[in-house]
């Protein structure tokens, strides 16, 4: 007897929660084809509604009743859209995370792939203007009369034009009195890009009778077979520029055969200039010590983690580069992550510099198209390289041999959307999947990654010192307490002010660093304290100067900022804080001759806007650099000379068992962009806290003294690396029923972990209490913090999985973030 074939496939459709596959008939004349990690059309649902899946599975089974299994209706392309490696990662990252199936795959899938069912509506033949009068609802005359003079229109267009609220039931009603018809297309966000191209189809020798057979009067034809003759194939756009001439006269000379018109597809190319190629560099003891060390353990077939702990300017990229040489060597491949931030065009640009056309390009800022091309170019294996931020860990290679995570330390390394996974941690697992090697690398690795190399769990290679020996920039520290006293209430120190000055005088750059943009922190009334305050969100509104707004920087919400105190009606109105907006408009006044740039989230939403300031720089037309956290990296900049770190205490001062680190890894950074030309640098940075050890570790550019520090009171106080956390935050609209809800949840909680586990201390439950941030977007918000020692944490996401995940919280939001890089 001949046994069907079942898959398990994990469907996209938001309607259901059930984070499960479900099986479907594989069609004969399907089943030799459908593999494991194949996309689908299957019907889901009471309706059965065309969605599309992923196939998680294929098997031969005997229990399923097929008189209640649905069958596969499409398979979607000709081979499997992710690898049995990268499916099993999929399921370890499920796992490891506490998410849903789909969250996961959508993650590995590049954007804009899915296929969706759009609904088209168009009027019946035969529909006059007159019945349309005749209907007596509105909303449905409405659609008619759209439908009438725009013809066939999809339903979504249909609902932004007319604003119908439940549009969908007039549509229905509207079918049903055959007044329309509906059908239903199947289409992907994104598609290949095409381009007309016109061919020549005549002999030039010939030419004379070519143009012979054309009226004379037709002078725009006559003069396309003259351009034709030097040329070719040309773009369609361009011919009909360059000969001023219409579509028709074009479309004349094909219907003649002298011309063809072919569509053929351009790939769209986020590289958008010529780049010169670069030679290798001769390495340092260090850097060739590094490079030595790690290929061997990779000839040995070893494939372990290496951290390699390098100051800046010590040369971590000229490592990287050679290393991945030799994977080319070896017909291998290579991931280089770099944080977004650092993603600049300078970075990209070393790597296409030294590998061409062997680099592909994956980060945020490319558009859909840009996206899906680099992502084909990668998977039909056209390039061996891929360079980009967090997601590119999933770049479709299938002979992976090296993964490199530069900036290792970096916070955007981990996803702040489910599944919030943390990139290292997926990296060393497709890395074991893939015998591949994991490179880390920085200058202020995490306190945890260098816990582990001390451990011996990471092999720790350590590059001290800049490249020719150039000396790291004397950091010089400012006690603004000081300056208050001395009756300077500047925003510049005395020792700044004269730094900048000095450097103007000797044309040199500076970069002035604020890690907080927008013009000014709040807005306060002086005379009764009043805060203006987002009303969705519990934190002050940031007012923003060039537009004369306050914008809220979590939900985006934007106003106009009062000039009479809405509580106490005073005029006393002021701004306090300071942002970079503020800092550029208060150096232009301060150096009206000073050319100044300003870099920050606010300065860089156009596409391009990013390299346009960086060449300005690059180029000597910027005296003054003024950024956020952006500017802290990536950038090799020989001639700048000064860095001015206007406030350190702002990451310090926040309530976060990672401040400290945080800080002293701006410092380190931010002054790390000083002197790596031939001129010696100089760091100023301006503090409150001069004494504390982050700072003062900083000035000594001393990351072991730092670390030794702060491991001994992350110890003290359990703190990763020493226990892991779980930061769980509830949500919702309706405090007093979310109180109750939390109180409730976490008796359970305790009641299935077991009283035992908490009282001897493996397990400490703290909350519930309002998180820091206590509302956003009209939520309220209660935080639970659970953390754990030793091996308890696979028991205790059982437990979490079993509370919080597959139960269902009326209208409550749960987000559940293991080993949160902030617990704010």
């Amino acid at each position: 007897m001949n046994k069907r074939l079942f898959a398990d496939v994990i469907v996209d459709n938001k309607s259901t929660k059930t984070d499960r596959p479900f099986s479907y008939l594989i069609p004969d004349e399907h089943k030799f084809t459908i593999k494991r990690g194949m996309r689908v059309l299957v019907p889901f649902g009471f309706g059965n509604k065309l969605v599309e899946g992923i196939v998680v599975n294929v098997k031969n089974s005997s229990d399923v009743d097929i008189s209640k299994v649905k069958s596969i209706e499409e398979i979607i392309g000709n081979k499997p859209i992710l690898t049995e490696e990268m499916l099993k990662l999929g399921i370890w990252m499920k796992n490891k995370y506490l998410a849903q199936y789909i969250d996961v795959f959508k993650t590995i899938m590049p954007t804009g792939i899915s296929k969706k069912l759009k609904q088209y509506v168009s009027l019946n033949n035969g529909i006059s203007f007159e019945e349309i009068k005749n209907i007596k609802s509105e909303n449905q005359k409405k659609i008619l009369k759209y439908l009438y003079d725009n013809g066939e229109s999809s339903v979504d267009i249909l609902k932004n034009k007319l604003k119908i609220k439940n549009i969908s039931s007039s549509i229905k009603a509207l079918e049903k009195k055959n007044l329309i018809t509906i059908r239903s297309i199947l289409a992907s966000e994104v598609k290949k890009k095409y381009k007309k191209f016109v061919f020549r189809n005549f002999n030039t020798f010939n030419i004379q009778k070519v143009l012979q057979n054309i009226n004379k009067r037709a002078f725009k034809q006559l003069e396309i077979i003259k351009f034709m003759c030097n040329n070719e194939s040309v773009a369609l756009n361009d011919l009909m520029i360059k000969t001023e001439s219409s579509l028709s006269s074009v479309k004349s000379l094909e219907n003649k055969g002298y011309i063809k018109i072919v569509e053929k597809e351009i790939k769209r190319n986020p590289i958008n200039k010529k780049i010169p190629r670069t030679k290798k560099l001769e390495l340092t003891e260090e850097q060739k010590n590094c490079v030595d060390t790690i290929y061997k353990d990779i000839s040995e077939g070893k494939n372990n983690t290496f951290l390699i702990h390098g100051v800046t300017g010590s040369g971590k990229t000229e490592v990287y580069l050679q290393l991945i040489e030799k994977m080319l060597q070896k017909e291998k491949q290579s991931i280089v992550l770099v944080p977004e931030i650092s993603l600049t065009p300078q970075t990209v640009e070393r790597f296409v510099g030294r590998f061409g056309d062997k680099v592909a390009v994956l980060h945020s800022k490319l558009s859909l198209g840009e996206r899906y091309d680099e992502w084909r170019k990668i998977r039909e294996g056209k390039v061996k390289i891929v360079v980009g931020a967090r997601s590119a860990i999933f770049a479709p290679f299938d002979n992976l041999g090296l993964i490199i995570i530069d900036e290792e330390h970096e916070t955007s390394y981990k996803s702040s959307m489910s599944p919030k996974y943390d990139a290292i941690e997926v990296a060393q697992k497709r890395c074991e999947l893939e015998n591949a090697t994991l490179i880390l690398g920085s200058a202020t690795p995490s306190i945890e990654t260098y816990y582990k190399a001390q451990q011996g769990e990471i092999k720790l290679l350590t590059l001290s010192k800049r490249i020719n020996n150039r000396k790291m920039p004397p950091i010089e520290i400012i006690d603004m307490k000081e300056e208050l006293d001395n009756g300077n209430k500047s925003i510049f120190s005395k020792s700044l002010y004269e730094a900048i000055k000095e450097n103007l005088q000797n044309k040199k750059q500076t970069i002035l660093f604020l890690n907080r943009r927008g013009f000014s922190t709040f807005i306060s009334c002086r005379k009764c304290g009043y805060v203006a305050k987002c009303n969705k969100c519990d934190i002050s509104l940031t007012y923003h100067l060039s537009e004369n707004i306050l914008k809220c920087h979590y939900c985006g919400l934007a106003k106009k900022p009062p000039t009479i105190c809405p509580e106490c009606k005073s005029k006393y109105i002021k701004y306090f804080g300071v942002g970079t907006q503020k800092v550029e408009e208060i150096v232009k006044r301060t150096f009206p001759k000073a050319r100044v740039a300003r870099m920050d989230v606010d300065t860089t939403i156009r596409k391009g806007s990013h390299q346009k300031i960086l060449d300005k720089v690059k180029n000597g037309d910027v005296d003054i650099l003024i950024g956020t956290q952006m500017i802290s990296k990536g950038l090799d900049f020989p001639n700048v000379t000064l860095v001015g770190i206007i406030a350190a205490d702002i990451t310090l001062n926040l309530p976060d068992f990672k401040s400290a680190e945080r800080t002293f890894q701006l410092i380190t950074q931010v002054g790390g962009r000083a002197g790596r030309g031939e001129t010696e640098g100089r760091v100023i940075l301006q503090t409150y806290e001069p004494e504390h050890y982050s700072i003062k570790t900083a000035k000594e550019h001393d990351y072991i003294n730092f670390y030794n520090k702060e491991i001994a009171i992350r110890k003290e106080f359990d703190y990763p690396p020493f226990v892991d956390i779980i930061n769980i935050i509830m949500a919702d609209t309706d405090e007093k029923k979310l109180y109750n809800t939390c109180y409730k949840t976490i008796d359970i909680l305790k009641e299935k972990i077991g009283y035992e586990k908490i009282k001897n201390g493996n397990i400490k439950i703290l909350g519930p209490h309002p998180a820091p941030i206590s509302k956003i977007k009209g939520y309220h918000r209660w935080q639970v913090l659970i953390k754990c020692k030793g091996n308890h944490l696979a028991f205790l996401k059982k437990i979490i999985k079993k509370v919080f995940i597959n139960t269902t919280y009326e209208n409550i939001k749960v987000s559940i973030d293991i080993n949160p890089n902030s617990i704010l």
